[in-house]
């Protein structure tokens, strides 16, 4: 009887055991990652420097909208001050522009260009000073007279002698260039602007570029005159008569 029952409770007790361990080791497995679990830094961004460079990015744009907006600005200044130039100009200006390739606002000397256009088209005639015939020397004669108060010798050799000689990058409007043309100092002409020349060509009074091979191959120099001791000189004439 004792063999039938003792290992009957043997066996009760164990089943007590184990049912009694489980929520132990159940417990143990469900805190187990509480236990283990680390705790996460929180970290805050800086954006201070990413705000200082935004700052500076907007600041750039404004500073360069506002120089696109002056530079703008100034640009349509200049067309305005251009264009008004150009609405002012006159048909004389116009006309000597065109004839001398460059632009209107550099007509400037009205009175030499006035001077010019009385002559221009005259026929050429050798020892003429009218308007049916003139030559070289007394066309730049009578333009020195009429624009610039200035009394010139008459012939080309003459004028070269009273001028003071001057390399052609120097030249300026109302100097005067010789040419050998005929032997010696025998053609004259106004040098203008844009490398032109204005004189009394065997075509007539006319406007030629200094630099076409005739011109080039018969130039001797460029003379200047010292208007105001010209002017003067004129004076002291005038007053003698």
């Amino acid at each position: 009887m004792l063999k039938t029952v003792l290992p009957a409770i043997a066996f009760i007790l164990t089943l007590a055991s184990c049912s009694s361990m489980k929520p132990l080791i159940l417990n143990k497995q469900a805190s187990a990652p509480a236990n283990t679990h680390e705790k996460k830094e929180i970290k805050f961004l800086d954006i201070s420097s990413d705000d200082n460079d935004n700052s500076k990015i907007q600041q750039s744009k404004r500073e360069t909208r506002s120089s696109g907006a002056q530079s703008v600005k100034t640009e349509n200044s200049d067309y305005s001050n251009s264009s008004a130039n150009v609405e002012k100009a006159s048909s004389l200006q116009f006309k000597y522009a065109q004839l001398m390739n460059t632009d209107v606002e550099q007509i400037q000397n009205i009175p030499l260009y006035q001077s010019i256009d009385d002559w221009y088209g005259t026929p050429y005639k050798y020892g003429g000073s009218t308007k049916y015939g003139i030559d070289c020397s007394a066309f730049v004669q009578s333009i020195f007279i009429s624009a610039f108060g200035i009394t010139l010798p008459r012939t080309a050799r003459e004028q070269y002698n009273a001028t003071r000689h001057i390399s052609r990058t120097e030249l300026q409007e109302g100097d005067l260039l010789f040419f050998n043309t005929q032997g010696g100092v025998s053609h004259v002409g106004i040098y203008l602007q844009n490398n032109k020349f204005v004189h009394a060509s065997v075509g007539g009074v006319t406007i030629t570029d200094m630099f076409e091979p005739y011109y080039v191959r018969h130039f001797i120099a460029a003379g200047r005159i010292d208007r105001k001791a010209s002017a003067f000189q004129s004076s002291k004439a005038s007053a003698a008569k």
